[in-house]
């Protein structure tokens, strides 16, 4: 690594560590245990965690002397850095990396709480006691997850990805403190409560595939296949209007002067 390099990482160019939500400890602790190990030393950092600082202990100077060139042990003193292996060493640095990751990645409100420990086994131990230990925040938690999947749709103008790519991540959440849901209710909050434009594709999901044998993934993967024509279908929709308030009506109209000649049968049946 070249000096330039060296300086820059000491002044703190490091991506900052992932912020503390207390409503969701759990998921937190993952992502900063992939963080420190992801870094250089990162194996050490996380022992400064999960054991505690590194101990110097003590050491006796060997002492030669006299006429006859005697050795002998000198008083016993603690160790300093320059008496530590190289493996030592950056075994003490990690001590500080991993106090530095902790309290950056603490939200202030918390820190006042945890701000006499300087120990990052301490710091983690204390945090998780005071976020951890409270059924409450874990009900809360479990609570906000419950309501954000009961609302969950595809919101106007967000493409396939990005509705997946949150669903994906509401449903990790939700696993995270061991919330867990059939593979059918995952399937049917995920086609269900996709924008009108999708309507005759999410049809042919259920009527070739059904919902009890596929995944969410395998779902996103066919249904990204038609996004050129779902978009056809939404400008359509804006272009007419909605007659009678029934999206799925022009939907289904559009479709059959679109794709007359269409096979019924679903990619997914031979999957």
């Amino acid at each position: 690594m070249s000096s330039m390099q060296e300086d820059i990482q000491c002044a703190g160019s490091d991506t900052r560590p992932p912020m503390l939500d207390r409503t969701d400890f759990e998921s937190w602790q993952q992502r900063i245990r992939l963080y420190c190990l992801g870094k250089d030393n990162g194996e050490n950092i996380m022992k400064s965690i999960k054991e505690g600082p590194f101990q110097m202990g003590t050491v006796s100077d060997v002492i030669t002397g006299g006429t006859e060139g005697a050795v002998q042990q000198g008083p016993v003193r603690a160790r300093v850095l320059n008496d530590l292996s190289a493996e030592e060493k950056e075994r003490y640095k990690a001590d500080i990396r991993a106090t530095n990751i902790l309290l950056q990645g603490i939200p202030k409100d918390i820190y006042s709480l945890i701000n006499h420990y300087t120990d990052a086994k301490d710091i983690w131990e204390n945090v998780k006691m005071i976020l951890e230990g409270s059924e409450l925040t874990k009900d809360d938690r479990e609570s906000q997850l419950y309501d954000e999947f009961e609302h969950f749709r595809q919101i106007k103008g967000e493409t396939i990805q990005g509705y997946y790519v949150r669903f994906t991540k509401l449903i990790n959440d939700m696993r995270n403190i061991k919330m867990t849901m059939s593979r059918m209710q995952l399937n049917s909050k995920f086609v269900n409560n996709m924008l009108p434009e999708w309507s005759r594709f999410i049809t042919e999901v259920k009527l070739n595939r059904g919902l009890k044998e596929s995944n969410c993934d395998q779902l996103y993967a066919y249904l990204k296949q038609h996004e050129v024509h779902a978009n056809e279908n939404r400008i359509m929709m804006e272009r007419f209007g909605q007659p009678n308030n029934d999206p799925l009506a022009l939907v289904s109209d559009a479709s059959v002067q679109q794709y007359p000649t269409q096979s019924s049968k679903s990619p997914l049946d031979s999957r």
